[in-house]
């Protein structure tokens, strides 16, 4: 390193004392109590600089949000040039940094890093940066501002933004001028991009019934109200409840996306009607669940794995309709992903039914998006409502060079075109995922009801068991088995051929002690029994610690 570029890092390291905490870089990036991060946002600032160098000056994004989290949690994490997550390898990078203990220790991992990717410090660098509503939020860019200006990195702070829209921004940026030019760096740019390809697929179809839109209380009800603002309500009606960012204290408060989901139920305070539709974005915006409630008054949920199997099949429809080849006349192909958190009647269906190849990954989006890739249009979703849809570029080309010999051709041609400007394809983005979902629905003519009897999902139960150590459990295939402890799969197998269409795993938590043990079956009853046996298997025999719950099945 330069002595001046030294001399301002450690100096400014010094304004941004660590605490005695040790820290993780995961899928959600850095995400704790906010009082805890302001190190890490300093230090952060240093290595998305040491990212837009070694990338020869591409821009880095990084965004401050802790997502689903109660409002006194913070967190940050970087994105790639092409709105990607933040390259696995330098994840590890981000740790050192994060937990270098003094200046030596931090001026040694910078130097590691400098020497491992051959990085020329001299090269420019830009960074660019936005946050969600939490009061925390101004502080902690502030303190990554200094990290970024000590390494002499171009800064520029977005402000108020969605993740998705970062992840946007982002590509839009570094890929300006370029033949996969994304569209303009701004939330105007993205917000016409969406409503120009919304109103192309509306067109000549009559608004559905009005949409319900909880948006956790968080910056999603912000970028809603704006969007609508450009698209009108000639196309689309939205209701926006739980929209209060000015009360910090409620965001993601008994709402939005992640509440939904655990609870099987709206969020607090809100009385649904049958026939209304309603959906719940968390509070950055990344995911999104639908829901109504039937004649009776039951709750009914559109989780991520219906979302994943309405997109998978509508284009996999449009492009049987469009005739899309690529150049040499081959097939396109299209696959969806899932974790093995999928209810298993979303992949019988999606086999049996649309005929679309089901491939499964780890738990993590950072895998799901990594494998989607590999086909020319994969689709995922996790459970919790956060996904996408990915074009390659050969589809794309193949949407463009098809020459559509009917007229039903030639349109369906042009609906997947607009479908891939619709789509957010950097990242899940709950905004963009509801107008494909409702762009599909109107399409089709579809109500939630007649969208929900698809397949109707098995009966599932996630449980936590609390165990001595974690590390003795190593997941294999996807998550779907264990290597070890020894014998601990035979035995899950053993009893899960039981039970009628049973389905169980057990995998480690990625940060406490604890094994999440899910399980399936054709009846609730079938799913608890399941559950309990596999769960007392796991406390008696694998080191299961404090109060023995009673409902855990004693098998020795």
């Amino acid at each position: 390193m330069t002595a001046t570029m030294l001399t301002a890092v450690v100096h400014g390291s010094a304004k941004h004392p660590r605490p005695d905490h040790k820290y993780s870089y995961g899928t959600a990036g850095f995400r704790m109590n906010a009082s805890l991060l302001d190190s890490v946002m300093y230090r952060v600032g240093v290595l998305a600089s040491l990212r837009s160098k070694c990338l020869k000056g591409k821009t880095i994004g990084v965004m401050v949000t802790a997502s689903h989290n109660p409002a006194q949690d913070n967190g940050v994490k970087l994105v790639e040039p092409l709105g990607e997550m933040l390259d696995q390898s330098w994840e590890v990078y981000a740790m050192d940094l994060a937990n270098a203990a003094s200046d030596e220790e931090l001026v040694n991992a910078i130097k590691a890093i400098v020497a491992s990717q051959h990085i020329d410090l001299a090269q420019p660098a830009a960074v660019v940066v936005a946050r969600d509503t939490r009061p925390s939020g101004t502080a902690l860019v502030a303190s990554l501002q200094e990290g970024v200006l000590a390494m002499g990195t171009k800064f520029t702070d977005f402000g108020l933004m969605t993740t998705p829209q970062l992840h946007y921004v982002t590509r839009c940026l570094n890929t300006a001028g370029t033949t996969d030019a994304y569209g303009e760096p701004t939330t105007k740019g993205y917000y016409q991009k969406l409503a120009v390809a919304f109103k192309n697929l509306a067109n000549g179809f009559t608004p559905l019934p009005t949409l319900h839109v909880d948006a956790a209380n968080g910056i999603g009800a912000h970028a809603l109200r704006e969007f609508m603002a450009v698209l009108g309500s000639h196309h689309l009606n939205v209701d926006i409840v739980n929209a209060d960012t000015a009360s910090s204290e409620k965001l993601n408060f008994k709402c939005g996306a992640d509440f939904v989901k655990l609870n099987q139920k709206a969020s607090e305070g809100l009385e649904m009607i049958p026939g209304q539709r309603w959906c719940s974005y968390d509070g950055d915006a990344d995911r999104i669940v639908f829901y109504y409630c039937n004649s009776d008054g039951t709750f009914k949920l559109l989780d991520g794995d219906k979302i994943a199997t309405l997109a998978a099949g509508y284009i996999m429809a449009l492009i049987r309709t469009a005739n899309a080849k690529h150049i040499d006349g081959s097939d396109l192909k299209v696959g969806l992903v899932q974790t093995a958190y999928a209810n298993g009647s979303s992949t019988r269906y999606v086999k049996d039914t649309l005929k679309v190849p089901v491939v499964f990954t780890p738990t993590g989006v950072k895998h799901l998006h990594h494998e989607a890739e590999h086909f020319d249009v994969g689709v995922y979703f996790e459970a919790n409502g956060h996904g996408t849809v990915l074009f390659s570029k050969k589809a794309i080309q193949a949407f463009e060079v098809t020459a559509g010999k009917s007229d039903a051709e030639i349109k369906a041609l042009g609906m997947l075109r607009t479908f891939a400007d619709l789509i957010n394809q950097t990242v899940g983005d709950a905004l963009s995922d509801m107008l494909m979902v409702e762009a599909i629905l109107l399409n089709l003519q579809q109500s939630f009801e007649s969208w929900d009897k698809a397949y109707t999902d098995l009966p599932s139960k996630q449980e936590k068991v609390k165990v001595l150590d974690r590390t003795l459990f190593v997941p294999i295939n996807a998550d779907t088995e264990l290597a070890s402890p020894k014998g601990l799969q035979a035995k899950i197998n053993e009893h899960t051929k039981n039970f009628s269409k049973g389905r169980c795993f057990v995998r480690p938590s990625g940060t406490e002690d604890i094994v999440r043990v899910y399980s399936e079956a054709e009846t609730p009853q079938e799913t608890e029994a399941l559950s309990n046996i596999v769960c007392g298997i796991v406390f008696d025999c694998h080191g299961g610690v404090g109060e023995r719950p009673v409902k855990f099945v004693k098998t020795t």
